[in-house]
């Protein structure tokens, strides 16, 4: 119902809104239908999905054939975080990761990086919202390869190389703080890879308006930049809006 409002919304105001599609959490054959159902006969812009599903994080084999499918597609996936309904699994530890915002994004990346995802699918569109937990990004990105994996991560996971290029090449939606949006310009990927978000509705409307003033207060982008962050990134994403 979530997906087929979203299309006759658009279909009202073609011009003013665009979508992602909510997939079922209920296993890869439900979301593979909805994911076909959603952007072949709704026509909706993208995808979103959560840090975990379930408890499943995106090395889990259970979501890999839809992020070969969304790879396939070259579809823009949105990725928000969310909690983890799992307090205790081999090599997360959730409930040790799942202790904020950013520390939800660096279970979900950490996890896709020693388990192989972005080597195995290397055509994924993400885009991570609150800059991806950008500092945890770049601390990852800096070891450029894992002879041993953390204590938590030794049963059933075999670390891979976690290479700069890898976080360089996601995308981050700027809702959150001057300091995430100057290790996500800085630290792991450029000013081209940025996107204006406002976390509106999950924050309220003075954390909408504290975010933009982040931004807008933000002295490291050179004015075309900005306007890149604010409009024309977007733009290469979803070119029906040009």
């Amino acid at each position: 119902m979530i997906n087929e409002g979203n299309a006759e919304l658009i279909a009202k105001h073609p011009d003013r809104f665009g979508a992602f599609a909510t997939l079922p959490g209920d296993g890869p054959g439900q979301a593979l239908t909805e994911l076909s159902y959603a952007l072949d006969e709704l026509g909706l812009d993208g995808v979103v999905l959560t840090s975990n599903v379930g408890g499943h994080y995106f090395g889990d084999p259970a979501l890999e054939p839809v992020l070969m499918e969304l790879a396939r597609r070259q579809v823009p996936v949105f990725v928000h975080p969310v909690d983890s309904p799992v307090h205790r699994r081999p090599g997360l530890r959730p409930a040790e990761f799942d202790r904020g915002v950013p520390l939800r994004h660096r279970a979900q990346y950490h996890h896709a990086l020693y388990t192989g995802v972005f080597q195995r699918i290397p055509g994924l569109r993400l885009i991570l919202a609150h800059c991806g937990g950008a500092h945890a990004h770049a601390r990852l990105a800096d070891r450029r390869a894992h002879r041993h994996g953390p204590r938590t991560a030794r049963r059933g996971y075999r670390p891979r190389p976690c290479r700069r290029s890898t976080a360089r090449a996601l995308l981050r939606d700027r809702a959150g703080r001057q300091s995430q949006l100057a290790a996500a310009h800085t630290e792991v990927t450029g000013p081209d890879h940025i996107l204006f978000g406002t976390d509106w509705p999950a924050a309220p409307e003075p954390t909408v308006v504290h975010n933009i003033a982040n931004l807008t207060g933000f002295d490291g982008f050179t004015q075309d930049e900005l306007r890149g962050v604010e409009r024309d990134n977007a733009l290469k994403l979803f070119p029906r809006f040009a």
